[in-house]
């Protein structure tokens, strides 16, 4: 009996030792066990007590009633399957008819509390059909990207949500992004995860950085071209505007549109074409889309219409061309001026790490989800990475990026710059590599050699 108890009283200590120092290896441990018996015992009360129930039909109550037996209770969803996870547990349920996705949607926090979890999300699958997620500790506190994720085209893991699952920026569904962040919100390191994913991608890079280069120019030998500077970045912009419509042309002369040819053959955009003759996708980085939009004189001005110009022609025409934006900066207002909101309603995808004022949060999320505005403002400092994802469908997750430095984006970048593509059109702004620390963009330098 002394050694069964020594060996409880060590068990337990090793379990509150996982619980606080490796939340993880606690759950598949023991919290995942302990979960899935808290879920099925609990069941039927815990829907019971959060209104999630629906009375028994009528013809039970019928049969109940001619045959003097007890009054049938009311009856929950159905739990068609349990599936534990890495990091909670995956609950499918069928609803009951008269019930509605957005009942368990709304009892999600008391669904937290009732089966003792960390966070308790849900999405319809199908008609009738919702998958409730339940996350067992704070997955976002230490982010750990699993070690395999679907591979697919023009689509990068980047960060993980709040219910356990991988976020992925995807590029064939959602074209462009707008990313925003205060200084020290994480905005950098979600660019690098970002700019690591892409790099063993076949596309080419191109970025615009009027930090003098800071963020960008150390990942040079992934780029195919480079800015530092407003005047640079309109160059390069109507170069790209120049590729996009000669992509067009390439596009038209290869549609075959006769009769003999099925509606799926039709060439509409890059993706239709023979992979002999599709052009190398471009992904456009802007890490500071204010200092584009900033002027002070009246050439400045000038100058700045053009790049709001081009930059609202690529996001409106640039997805069938293979051209995606990603446009950062820490603030984001009508205050920048005339075309800021027509580029902002083409920029599909927001992201807000922290800021500072809730007129950036309404700008990212007014129009597609108000709700997430007061998430986004409500970030604490301290929490560096944590940001709020949504698109124009109207969801919204709280994400955070695993941390990646500066060295290790540079060595990943290094490690692909042979897939870097030489693209004519932007051949002046290939960034010239001299030394391990001289990267000189310049359009107007010869073309450099990589």
């Amino acid at each position: 009996m002394t050694a069964f108890t020594v060996a409880l009283v060590l068990v337990v200590a090793a379990a509150g030792l996982l619980r606080w120092r490796r939340p993880a290896w606690y759950w598949l441990a023991f919290g995942v066990t302990l979960a899935a018996l808290r879920v099925l015992i609990r069941y039927r009360s815990v829907m019971d007590a959060c209104g999630l129930t629906v009375p028994p039909p009528r013809w039970r109550l019928a049969l109940a009633r001619a045959t003097n037996q007890p009054i049938p209770e009311p009856r929950p969803p159905r739990i068609r399957r349990l599936r534990p996870t890495r990091t909670g547990l995956v609950l499918r349920l069928k609803l009951r008819p008269g019930q509605d996705v957005f009942d368990i949607a709304a009892a999600s926090d008391r669904l937290r509390h009732s089966f003792s979890m960390f966070g308790v999300t849900s999405r319809e699958v199908r008609s009738g059909v919702v998958e409730v997620r339940m996350t067992g500790y704070d997955v976002l506190k230490r982010v750990q990207m699993p070690a395999e994720s679907e591979t697919r085209a023009m689509r990068v893991p980047v960060a993980l949500r709040e219910d356990g699952s991988v976020h992925y920026r995807d590029y064939r569904a959602i074209p462009h992004a707008l990313t925003l962040g205060a200084t020290e919100s994480g905005k950098s390191v979600y660019q690098r995860n970002l700019v690591a994913g892409l790099a063993p991608l076949d596309v080419a890079l191109v970025g615009i950085d009027c930090k003098q280069g800071v963020e960008l120019f150390p990942l040079a030998r992934r780029f195919s071209a480079l800015a530092d500077s407003p005047d640079t970045a309109a160059e390069l912009l109507n170069a790209l505007v120049v590729r996009m419509a000669d992509v067009y042309r390439l596009i038209r002369t290869q549609q075959r549109i006769t009769v003999d040819v099925p509606d799926a053959e039709i060439a509409a955009d890059i993706w239709d074409l023979p992979d002999e003759l599709r052009p190398t996708p471009v992904v456009v980085l802007v890490d500071e889309v204010a200092e584009l939009a900033l002027y002070a004189t009246k050439e400045e001005e000038k100058r700045r219409d053009r790049i709001i110009t081009a930059l609202v022609r690529l996001a409106q025409l640039g997805r069938a061309a293979g051209i995606y934006l990603e446009i950062c900066g820490q603030r984001f207002g009508s205050e920048l001026g005339k075309g800021i909101t027509m580029l902002r309603a083409q920029l599909t995808g927001r992201t807000a790490h922290r800021l500072n004022d809730e007129t950036s949060a309404n700008m990212a999320f007014g129009d597609i989800a108000p709700d997430a505005v007061l998430a986004a403002i409500q970030i604490p400092a301290e929490l560096r990475g944590l940001a709020i994802a949504g698109d124009a469908s109207g969801g919204w997750h709280r994400i955070r990026a695993p941390h990646t430095s500066l060295r290790q984006a540079v060595n990943r970048c290094n490690r692909y710059a042979d897939r870097t593509p030489d693209l004519p059109e932007l051949a002046p702004f290939r960034p010239t590599i001299g030394t391990a620390t001289e990267l000189v963009p310049s359009a107007k330098a010869s073309p450099a050699t990589a």
